[in-house]
Order: structure tokens, then sequence, then C-alpha cells
């Protein structure tokens, strides 16, 4: 799933369907595209509330630094990982195993 904020960069300006056609088109996205959210600050969202409380980055902080910062929440809605904006799905998936 993902969650378009322009907090990083001013990269996504767009209306939430601007945003939808663009990743559509020049990156075929094919999993579910939420409306536009805030994920640092006073209007940081309730599900990054919950995902960022739950699993601080590597460093400990809990502020997303940079788009593309990845939760892997089990079955029962806890949040197992995080994952840094360069890890690739791909590597998460072949990681998987560990929390199957």
């Amino acid at each position: 799933m993902a969650f378009p904020c322009n907090q990083f960069g001013a990269q996504e300006p767009g209306t939430n369907e601007e945003i939808l056609e663009f990743a559509t088109e020049k990156y075929n996205v094919n999993f579910p595209m939420f409306a536009k959210i805030e994920v640092n600050g006073d209007n940081t969202c309730e599900l990054y509330q919950f995902l960022k409380t739950a699993k601080a980055d590597g460093e400990g902080k809990a502020d997303i630094a940079w788009n593309f910062t990845k939760f892997l929440v089990d079955q029962n809605g806890a949040v197992v990982a995080r994952f840094a904006p360069q890890i690739t799905p791909e590597e998460i998936g072949s990681a998987l195993s560990e929390w199957l």
C-alpha cells in the first residue's frame, strides 16, 4: 500500500488523482494508493503515529526521514519491522520467511 506525502522535497504536490495517474503510468503501480497524508509533524495521520510509535528507525528516531520508508505489519496488526527507503520490496520479500 502506498500513502503519498509531499513532506519530502515537495515530490508529490499534485492532487490524489494526479499522483495516482503518475504512479500508474510511469511506474506501473498495481497496489493500493491512498490519499495524500502527512507522516511527520503536528498533522501526522493516525496510521503513521501508530507505525512510528511501534518501530523507530535504526538510529532510534521515530520520524520518517525520507519517502519509501516501509513497515511490515503482521496478521495481528503488530508492527514487526521497519525498512529504510533504500531497501527494495524484493529484499523485503526474500526476508519474509523470518516472520511467516
